[in-house]
């Protein structure tokens, strides 16, 4: 491949996928963010609604896509304020980050960690269920390897 070539399929990243070239198409790539909200040695694990169309059932943290445009920081922030309601200390860099799958699309999570403030998880209608629940729970409940993962790692890192 020629210079000439390489540089046609060159492309921002922030650029939305869509056909580049007559053949060649750029598949969706969601870039979502989780948010380990720790208290008193515990993690907040959500349940995600029976009705969601992935994921339904799955014990998880707080998480949600960032859309094209928004910063991470502030898409977690949102969803931390849309799916639980509690006022927490959100760190500002990233935990960890993973690739994963969202039914077949590929996704890239960024993991934050926040710590409890105040308040009482009120759910929206993302989550049936909720608990605060060790790590090693945490574990047992989540079928999510890197999730997991992740919130060990939100334990034995220092804050």
């Amino acid at each position: 491949m020629g210079a000439e070539e390489k540089r046609r399929f060159c492309f921002p990243a922030s650029v939305p996928p869509f056909i580049l070239t007559k053949n060649i198409t750029v598949p969706n790539y969601i870039v979502a963010v989780a948010a380990i909200i720790v208290r008193d040695g515990k993690v907040l694990a959500m349940r995600r609604a029976a009705d969601k169309d992935a994921g339904a059932g799955l014990w998880e943290t707080l998480s949600g896509r960032v859309e094209l445009g928004e910063e991470p920081l502030d898409a977690v922030r949102l969803e931390i304020a849309e799916e639980c309601g509690l006022a927490v200390r959100l760190e500002p860099r990233p935990l960890t980050v993973y690739h994963a799958k969202r039914n077949d699309e590929p996704m890239m999570v960024i993991v934050y960690r926040a710590h409890y403030g105040s308040g009482e998880v009120v759910m929206s209608d993302e989550h049936d269920d909720f608990a605060w629940v060790t790590a090693e729970d945490f574990a047992k409940r989540s079928t999510l390897a890197k999730l997991v993962n992740a919130v060990e790692q939100a334990f034995s890192d220092p804050y």
